[in-house]
């Protein structure tokens, strides 16, 4: 099986919670724990750390020969930058074919969802171009007009009867350097597959109340 490389893109600042890639979680700091995920996987040969952040880079270099740091561009700074961009910019710094991207923010990510998510790239190769992580949803969603998405009201099925639908959890998206440029510089391809992650091994952490959940079971369920 071809080895992929990880990008695991990480800035400074941190809008919602400040620092939020450094800030201890469980004992050390956020991003060693999708980091370390990601070096026991045998699928991954390295993990490429496209960062604003001197210390950030410091610490990533520090934490594992699998490390590669690319400093990123004065343009590429700031909260409003396409992850696309940031990719196409990774891509044309490397001689690889396949990627897997993911996210500081994600420290409940195992290693064998990861490696079964690879897995499965390579074996659909032929039929899908890429795959992405989402997370099962089947509850009751509404339009903001009050319309219903997934349900009808007037028959009010049990929750776990009504047709799923998913949410895009940003746990990682895996695709080729063609899938990539044919799709118009994007990491999701024309044919990709939803791969399903357990909903608390995908949970984000996006607000300051997310670091007190997921530490929470990562305490309980992971030590």
């Amino acid at each position: 099986m071809p080895q992929v490389v990880a990008l695991l893109p990480m800035k400074g600042h941190s809008e919602r919670v400040p620092g939020k890639n450094i800030r201890p979680f469980a004992g050390r700091p956020l991003f060693l724990h999708i980091l370390r995920t990601l070096e026991q996987s045998p699928l991954i040969s390295h993990i490429v750390i496209n960062t604003d952040s001197e210390e950030i880079a410091h610490m990533a270099r520090s934490a594992s020969p699998k490390v590669i740091i690319h400093e990123r561009p004065v343009e590429l700074h700031g909260d409003f930058v396409s992850m696309n961009k940031i990719i196409d910019n990774d891509l044309q710094r490397l001689d690889a074919s396949f990627f897997l991207q993911t996210h500081s923010t994600n420290p409940l990510l195992k290693t064998e969802t990861i490696d079964k998510a690879i897995t499965l790239f390579f074996e659909q190769q032929g039929k899908y171009d890429s795959v992405f992580s989402v997370t099962r949803l089947q509850t009751r969603l509404y339009w903001p007009d009050g319309s219903p998405v997934n349900h009808n009201p007037n028959e009010l099925l049990r929750t776990q009867d009504l047709p799923p639908v998913y949410e895009e959890n940003s746990n990682f998206y895996i695709f080729s350097r063609d899938s990539f440029y044919r799709s118009g510089k994007r990491r999701i391809g024309r044919h990709p597959y939803m791969f399903e992650v357990p909903r608390l091994e995908a949970l984000d952490i996006d607000e300051p109340a997310d670091f007190i959940i997921a530490e929470t079971i990562y305490k309980t369920f992971y030590r």
